[in-house]
């Protein structure tokens, strides 16, 4: 925190987080509302916040292991969608980098482990019983989740495009 209240920001970041999906009576009502909230509001959000930021603007845009992963990794089954729209998400605003780049601002992605006490953890500790215990060393407090978003966004030596990695490694994550 030290370092942030010294640097201060010369224009604020904009942090977009990707949202969810993992609700079923949501899901059950519109099939594509995990890839609305997840990539359709993360441009949306972009092309009306992009005329108000300043050069030297970060565009911070939160997501999961799993969600960053998707393709390389296997999904549990009710978490696929989600990963499939966020991961997509993800890819629809790294598009944009050059966009981005002529006027200043840069895009960094920051990536989660599974964050402690959250609904999403608890709702896939519910489909996949033992997750929880086979990321324990991994696991993450929102209170540290937060704190490397804010850091990764007032950190100028991450060029536009990079990924700030959040509890355990991009390699911890299951592969079979």
């Amino acid at each position: 925190m030290k370092r942030r209240r010294a640097r201060g920001a010369a224009a604020p970041p904009c942090v977009r987080p990707a949202s969810g999906g993992l609700e079923r009576d949501l899901l059950a009502r519109d099939p594509d509302y995990a890839m609305r909230i997840n990539r359709d509001a993360q441009l949306a959000t972009l092309d009306a916040l992009l005329p108000l930021l300043r050069s030297a603007a970060s565009v911070i845009h939160v997501t999961s292991h799993w969600a960053h992963l998707y393709g390389t990794v296997p999904q549990l089954p009710d978490y696929e969608p989600v990963a499939r729209s966020k991961h997509a998400g993800e890819q629809a605003l790294r598009a944009r980098i050059p966009e981005l780049a002529a006027r200043g601002v840069r895009l960094i992605v920051v990536t989660g482990d599974l964050v402690e006490g959250t609904i999403t953890a608890r709702l896939l500790e519910r489909r996949a019983p033992g997750l929880h215990d086979a990321r324990t060393d991994e696991l993450i407090t929102p209170e540290r989740f937060a704190s490397a978003i804010a850091d990764a966004a007032l950190d100028p030596a991450l060029a536009s495009g990079s990924t700030a990695v959040v509890g355990g490694t991009l390699a911890s994550v299951p592969r079979s």
